[in-house]
Formats: C-alpha cells, structure tokens, sequence
C-alpha cells in the first residue's frame, strides 16, 4: 500500500509511514556508535575521551542543517497542502542550495578554530587529549557540507514521500562507516602496526566518507528526473520564505545547539569530579542515548510532513486524530525504552569500557540512573517536532530550549552538589520531567488554536 500525505491515519499506518524515518535516526545513531566502540578498544581511552571532549562543538557546526532541514520540511509540506507544488520545489530547492554553501564556510572556520576552542573548552595545551580532539575534528569538519544534507535528506525523503529511498541511503551510509571502521581503525593498523593517533584518524576517515555518502547521493537523486514529489530546480531566493524556514527550524537548531553546549557543561563536571574517566563514562551514555533519543526524533520527522500537510489543508480531524495517536505511541516507546535500558546496562558497559574495571563500574552506575530519563524524553522531542510541524516556531523551538539548556544547566550545576557524582545522572531526569511538563501545557493550552 502506498501511503500518502493526505491519507487518514490509522496506528497501523502511522506506524508504517513512519517506521522508515525512525530507522534512518536509529541507523545513523548506531553509526556513531560503532566510531565510540572502535576507538575506545583499538584507539584507547585517551582517543575515546577526545572524541567525546570534541563532538559537541562539531554538533553545534551541523546544527544548521537539522534547522534547514526541519524548517524546511514543515514549510513545504504546508506548501503541497495547499495545493502549490511548484512553489514546494523552489522551495526545496532553495534550502538545498544555501546549505551547501553555508557547509562549506562553517566547515572552513571550524578547520581554522578548532585547536583554541578546544583549549577553552579544558583541553591542556600540549597534551595528547588536545591534539586527539584537533585530529578527529579536523577531518570531520572537512565532510561538514555533505553531513548537514544528509540529516536534510532525511527529512526531504519523507516529504517527497519516498520513506524506504531515504532509509535505503542511510543503511548504506551507515554501513560504508562501519566496514570503514573496521578497516581503517583495527585491520590495517594492526597489520601495519600503527599508533592510536593514526587509528584515530582512520574512524574520522571512515566517518567523513560515509557522511559524504549520505549527502551526495541524494543530491544526485533530486537534481535528475525523478518519481518523487520534489526535485531540484533553478536557484530561487525568497527571503521572507527563507525567513520562515529559519523561525520554523529554530526549534531543532536550539536542541542541537543547547545539547552540545550542556555536553560542553558536563564534560566540565565529569572532569572535575571523575576525570578523564568521567567523560568516557558520559560518552557511552551519550552513544546508547542517542539511539534511543533517534526513535522519538525520527517518529517526530516522519509525523511532521503529515501534520503539516492537514494544517495546511485544513483538516482539523486528522490533525487531533494523529496528535492523540502519537501522545499514545510515544508513551508506549518510553516504557520499552526504560526496560530496554536498565536490561543493557551491563552488557554495554562491557562492549565499550570491559577493558577498565574502574571505568566499567562508573558507567554501569551511570547507565542505571540515566535510564530513567527515557521516560520522559520523548513527550518534549514529538511536542516540540509537533509545533514545528504546524509552522510555530517560537513555542518548538521554547520547548527546545528550556529541555536542552535551561533545566539541564540548572540540573547539572545543582544536583552535584548534594549528589556528589550521581547528582551529574540525575540531572538528565530532572531536566526531562521539567520538559515533559512544560511541553503538555503548550499542547493544552493551544489546542483551541490549531483546533486539534
């Protein structure tokens, strides 16, 4: 059955119209991951650690294309709903185009900046952890162009209602990074007998090439003939379309942006209070909660161009019909996602950090507080991806902000304190549950207005 835009959604359809962008999230999510397990078994601790120190600065770089794509992707979805294809590919287009160029300048000044950034963040100068962080970053950031279009891709693929195409490239992309890695960072170093450093190099290189992979690909795909509903046409700028994109996707560049610069926060704790230790800790944590975090986003991206559609058509039914829908889902999701997590405590404590008794038990302590924060996760990533969809930028992207930097920060400074190192893990909850708060009283309190 080919699901469309305009359909009535039923729990088995939005499931199956959605299932294709959760995977992506998840895959892509695993990806990552499989860059964390490499580098902490084959590289050691102190490349872990780096990795982990670095990539909320490299986040943030990226954010825009999360905000691109997101924005954009509520604009011309609400753009198809009343009946404007045209204008939805000029659009599209647009957004495309500037991405690419705004890739290449943000990736040149992070090139340029990293090794201060990464001293003020707390990286000694002259240590091997700061030169680590320079290393990985620097080659990621050469692949920043083609990673902001892929995570846009992966919105587009879902409003040009071809789901499995976009699921397609990010499994392919995702195992390109995975045999890569095991090439660049334990096969050939071992044969060759290489140092951490160069098997640090070979995970960025594998990471940077699957990226690449995700990001031309689907540029190809849209600039030539296609059965899609969008497609790529002669450069058009609207500013005040752009503008509105801009507002739209606000949303998911402040998570984005808020949660890197909390990771920046909490690297400082860790430090302080575990150290090195600390941060290898949080940045398993942060690998497993990102696969768990990517199935709310990628049920959130794959709703969004349904809800956007029926605002803009008007059909006031539907909209209330898949918000009541999602609200059930999404609770179901978040108690699976809780046993899920205090079931692979210890079994992934061991995959990423077995090797180091000390740093096993930090982690496994880490993982069974943590998990608690599932949920109540999701509510305020679909409210917020929600809003967004029903072009509110400001109250998305309110959402965002108070979830990802106003209560975390609150949480991480406070809960130490009087928790000592536990009270790092415990902020996450605090922060989740102050969200999840907030988002139902949006969702109250503007029902009478988008009548849903």
């Amino acid at each position: 059955m080919n699901i469309q835009l305009s359909d009535h959604f039923t729990y088995k359809k939005l499931l199956r119209f959605t299932l294709p962008s959760i995977a992506m999230m998840i895959f892509t999510s695993i990806y990552g991951v499989v860059d964390g397990f490499f580098v902490s078994n084959f590289a050691g601790k102190t490349p872990f650690a780096a990795v982990n120190f670095i990539m909320p600065f490299l986040m943030i770089l990226g954010a825009v294309g999360f905000m691109l794509g997101a924005g954009g992707s509520a604009l011309i979805a609400k753009t198809m709903g009343e009946g404007d294809r045209a204008r939805a590919n000029r659009l599209f287009s647009m957004v495309v185009y500037i991405t690419v160029f705004a890739g290449v300048a943000i990736g040149i000044l992070g090139i340029v900046f990293i090794r201060p950034v990464a001293i003020w963040l707390g990286a000694k100068e002259g240590s091997l952890l700061l030169e680590n962080c320079v290393l990985y970053g620097r080659v990621i950031l050469a692949a920043l162009p083609a990673f902001m279009l892929q995570m846009e891709f992966q919105t587009f693929f879902i409003t040009a209602e071809k789901p499995q195409l976009g699921l397609i490239v990010t499994v392919a992309s995702g195992v390109t990074n995975i045999v890569l890695d095991a090439l660049f960072v334990a096969v050939l170093p071992n044969v060759l007998g290489l140092s951490g450093d160069l098997r640090l190099f070979g995970a960025a290189l594998a990471t940077a090439i699957s990226q690449a992979a995700g990001g031309v690909i689907p540029l190809f795909y849209f600039a030539r003939k296609n059965t899609s509903l969008l497609r790529l046409t002669r450069p058009y700028f609207e500013g005040g379309a752009f503008l509105k994109i801009c507002t739209n996707g606000s949303s998911e560049l402040m998570s984005n942006v808020s949660m890197s610069l909390v990771g920046m926060l909490y690297n400082v704790q860790l430090m302080k209070y575990a150290g090195e230790d600390g941060v290898a800790a949080y940045g398993v944590l942060m690998y497993v909660s990102m696969i768990f975090m990517a199935a709310f986003i990628g049920y959130s991206i794959g709703t969004a161009p349904v809800v956007g559609y029926h605002y803009g058509a008007q059909n006031h039914a539907e909209l209330k019909s898949l918000l009541k829908k999602s609200l059930i889902l999404i609770g179901i999701f978040s108690v699976g996602m809780l046993i899920l997590g205090e079931v692979l405590a210890y079994p992934l404590s061991v995959i990423f950090v077995g090797y180091d008794k000390a740093l096993f038990d930090l982690t496994m302590r880490g993982f069974l507080i943590y998990s608690f924060s599932f949920l109540f996760s999701g509510i305020a990533i679909y409210g917020s991806g929600f809003f967004t969809a029903l072009n509110n930028g400001l109250v998305s992207a309110l959402i965002s902000f108070l979830r990802t930097l106003v209560f975390q920060i609150a949480a991480v400074m406070l809960l130490p304190l009087i928790f000592d190192m536990d009270g790092i893990w415990y902020s996450i909850i605090v922060a989740e549950v102050m969200a999840a708060l907030v988002t139902v009283a949006f969702l109250l309190g503007m029902r009478k207005k988008y009548h849903y």
